[in-house]
C-alpha cells in the first residue's frame, strides 16, 4: 500500500460498523492493518469496510490463540477494537496488559456509550447513540417524527472517522516522544461533536430547537429537496442572497414579490408550495440542464446506482471497483503521498505469524490444533 501512513502497523479486532470503518480509513491511507477474525464471524462478501487488509483467524478461547494476538500486538503501532467495555479484558487482551508488552502501543476503543457511565454496559445501535446526544432530534421535518440518517452520524461520522482521527493524533504523539495510550471513543460524544454548529447557533438565538424549522434542516424553501415530473428529486441550497437571486432568475421569479425578503419565515410555507409546483412541472434532467453547474447551488439527488456514473464523479474517479464491487474511492487526496488503489482483503496467516517470529513447525502445530486458520 501507498499513502501518508505507510510504515504504520495496526491490529484490528474484527467486528461490524465503526471499528471496521476506522480500519478501512487507516488502510486506505497506507497503514498495514491486520484483522483478527473469529471463526464463524459475520462477513459481508465484497465488503468495502474490509478492503486492503490482511487477516488471520484466531481461536480466542485458547491460550495459544491469545498469545498469537499478543505477539502481533507487540509488532504493531496501534490496536482498534469495538467490543463492549470489559470484553478485551476478559479475553486477556486488555490495554494494561498489551501496553505493558508494548509501551508505544496506541489502543483505540470504539463504543456507543463510552467506557464509563451508567449506560456503558448496555446494548445499543447508532440510532440510540445519536438520540442520546441530541443529534437525532434535528433529523426530520417540521411536525414529523425524527428520521434515522441511516448509520452515518453515529457509526461512521461520529464513530469510525473520529477514532481514525484519534489514532493518527495519538500515533503522532508517540512519534514525538510520547507514550502509548488508550483512546475512549464514544459515538454519543462523536455525534454530538458533529452538531457543534447547531449548538453554537442555538446559543446565539439563531436556531430553533425543533426539526424542520431552520434554514438548513428543510425549514427554508431555498434549502430543500423537491420532486420532479418524472418522480425523481433535486436538491437546492441557495442560502446566500446572490445565489437566492440567481435561483429566482432561473425560475422566472425575479419579479415575484412573494419571493422578496428571503428570510421572512412567515412566508416560507407558501413559497415552498409554489416551488413544489414549479419543480414538479419538469423532469430532473430538464432541471439539470437549466441549473447544474451554476451558482444556484443545485444538484440532482442520485441513487447509489446513478452516483458512480455522474460525469463529475467519473471525471474524478470518485468511485472504483474492487473485486467487482463498486464502492467509494479513498478520500481525501494528497499531492505528494498519494494513496494506492484499494485491494481485496486476503487471509495471510502464515506470513503474519512468520513476521512475528513463529517458525514453520510452530505455525503448522497451531493450524493443526485449529488455533489459527
Amino acid at each position: 500500500m501507498a499513502g501518508p501512513l505507510t510504515g504504520i502497523r495496526i491490529l484490528e479486532m474484527a467486528g461490524i460498523g465503526p471499528a471496521p470503518f476506522c480500519g478501512m480509513m487507516l488502510a486506505d491511507h497506507g497503514a498495514d492493518v491486520i484483522r483478527i477474525e473469529r471463526e464463524g464471524g459475520w462477513r459481508l462478501p465484497g465488503d468495502p469496510l474490509e478492503r486492503s487488509r490482511r487477516s488471520i483467524t484466531v481461536d480466542l478461547k485458547q491460550e495459544d490463540g491469545i498469545e498469537v494476538v499478543r505477539a502481533l500486538a507487540r509488532s504493531c503501532d496501534g490496536l482498534i477494537e469495538g467490543y463492549r467495555p470489559g470484553v478485551m479484558e476478559r479475553l486477556g487482551l486488555g490495554p494494561d496488559l498489551l501496553l505493558a508488552d508494548n509501551p508505544r502501543l496506541v489502543y483505540g476503543r470504539m463504543t456507543g456509550w463510552g467506557q464509563t457511565g451508567p449506560l456503558s454496559a448496555a446494548a445499543g445501535h447508532d440510532i440510540n447513540y445519536i438520540a442520546l446526544s441530541g443529534t437525532l432530534h434535528g433529523c426530520g421535518r417540521d411536525g414529523g417524527q425524527p428520521s434515522p440518517p441511516v448509520n452515518y452520524l453515529g457509526d461512521f461520522g461520529g464513530g469510525g472517522m473520529m477514532l481514525a482521527f484519534a489514532m493518527v493524533s495519538a500515533l503522532l504523539a508517540v512519534r514525538g516522544g510520547g507514550k502509548g495510550q488508550v483512546i475512549d471513543c464514544a459515538m454519543t460524544e462523536g455525534s454530538a461533536l458533529l452538531a457543534s454548529l447547531t449548538w453554537g447557533l442555538h446559543a446565539a438565538g439563531l436556531w430553533e430547537d425543533r426539526p424542520g424549522a431552520n434554514i438548513i434542516d428543510s425549514g427554508s424553501p431555498y434549502y430543500d429537496t423537491y420532486e420532479t415530473a418524472d418522480g425523481k428529486w433535486i436538491a437546492i441550497g441557495s442560502i446566500e442572497p446572490l445565489f437566492y437571486s440567481l435561483l429566482r432568475e432561473k425560475l422566472g421569479l425575479a419579479d415575484d414579490p412573494d419571493f422578496d425578503a428571503q428570510n421572512d419565515r412567515s412566508a416560507w410555507p407558501a413559497r415552498k408550495e409554489k416551488l413544489r409546483a414549479l419543480f414538479a412541472a419538469r423532469s430532473r434532467d430538464e432541471w439539470c440542464a437549466l441549473m447544474e453547474g451554476s451558482d444556484v447551488c443545485f444538484a440532482p439527488v442520485l441513487s447509489l446506482a446513478e452516483a458512480s456514473g455522474h460525469p463529475h464523479n467519473a471525471a474524478r474517479g470518485s468511485f472504483i471497483a474492487v473485486d467487482g464491487v463498486t464502492q467509494p474511492a479513498p478520500a481525501p487526496r494528497y499531492s505528494e503521498t498519494a494513496n494506492g488503489p484499494p485491494l481485496p482483503p486476503r487471509a495471510d496467516a502464515r506470513a503474519l505469524l512468520a513476521e512475528v517470529g513463529y517458525d514453520e513447525d510452530r505455525i503448522a502445530s497451531l493450524r493443526d490444533a485449529g488455533i489459527v486458520s
